[in-house]
């Protein structure tokens, strides 16, 4: 089933995300566990400097996630184009582009859910090109669907089960329930709460959640801040820098780009199912439109 996700490493950040921001003083990057501010506008020195530490601490990692020409065709019509794409352990990348440029269908295609026509896609030293969803999920990625895919009739609780349905520790499972309760402290106060009567925001904190409840070692997500208020977008990203910094490797599709470069290491620019531009974060800044998308 498409809402539902894959974790085999623990969350392990035990940060409770609160309702109002830190707010770092000096001029010292923050320390690792600690909340820190997203910007989504033009960032500082101080911000970008930690933005390049981040970039050099990866440059040498190895990579969890290593797609190679992959393509992808629905009905004679390609909608991704040897795509060469790299998530290193750690990492937040980006995939940035318009509606049509073949995003979802990366998504998608790596979590078993679309089939390559040509390519691969290895994961851990694994390769996992077509291999069935369910398996994929128990290796350790889970996917957050664009559009949330709530289970509408069920309560948040149980929709949070249901995230951790291959597992079989149950003392764990209830121990993660109450790590999603301090990461989305809305959601404990609507456990009893069916989720098909959450606002928009609280069912993709929820959708999130659900996510983090098979333990991934990568996180698909698509398009997180779609339909949100501008400060429910702000708790969301920072929860996803919270996730990141507990270990937890991340690919996000986003296509408000200046939101989806302040939180990711490295972005990849689609066209047309094609791969137009990469580089790190600030790189790509420099070098795109935020608003059209064109190269500068």
């Amino acid at each position: 089933m498409e809402g539902t996700t894959c974790m085999t490493e623990p969350f392990k950040n035990e940060t409770s995300v609160q309702k109002e921001n830190p707010v770092n003083h000096t001029n010292e990057p923050a320390k690792k566990g600690t909340k820190k501010e997203l910007q989504f506008g033009a960032q500082n020195d101080t911000q970008n400097e930690t933005h390049q530490n981040q970039n050099e601490t990866h440059h040498d990692a190895e990579p969890i996630l290593k797609i190679e020409g992959l393509s992808i065709v629905y009905d004679h019509i390609p909608a991704v184009k040897q795509l060469d794409l790299t998530v290193k352990k750690g990492e937040i990348v980006a995939l940035i582009g318009a509606n049509g440029a073949g995003k979802t269908s990366t998504l998608r295609c790596i979590s078993g859910i679309v089939k390559a026509k040509s390519g691969r896609i290895v994961y851990e030293g694994q390769e996992i090109t077509n291999m069935e969803p369910h398996r994929i999920v128990k290796l350790g990625i889970s996917h957050v669907p664009e559009g949330r895919g709530m289970f509408a009739d069920l309560t948040v609780l149980d929709n949070l089960r249901i995230g951790a349905y291959l597992r079989k520790d149950r003392a764990e499972i209830r121990k993660d329930q109450e790590k999603m309760f301090r990461l989305f402290p809305r959601l404990e106060e609507r456990k009893s709460q069916l989720a098909g009567t959450l606002s928009g925001g609280e069912q993709q904190m929820l959708a999130i959640a659900r996510a983090l409840m098979a333990r991934p070692k990568l996180l698909l997500l698509d398009e997180p801040s779609m339909g949100l208020a501008p400060m429910l977008v702000q708790e969301i990203f920072k929860a996803i820098r919270e996730i990141n910094e507990s270990g937890v490797s991340v690919l996000v599709v986003e296509q408000n780009t200046r939101m989806a470069l302040a939180l990711a290491n490295r972005g990849y620019v689609l066209e047309s199912g094609e791969v137009i531009l990469q580089g790190n974060s600030s790189e790509l800044k420099e070098r795109l439109d935020p608003f059209t998308l064109q190269i500068r």
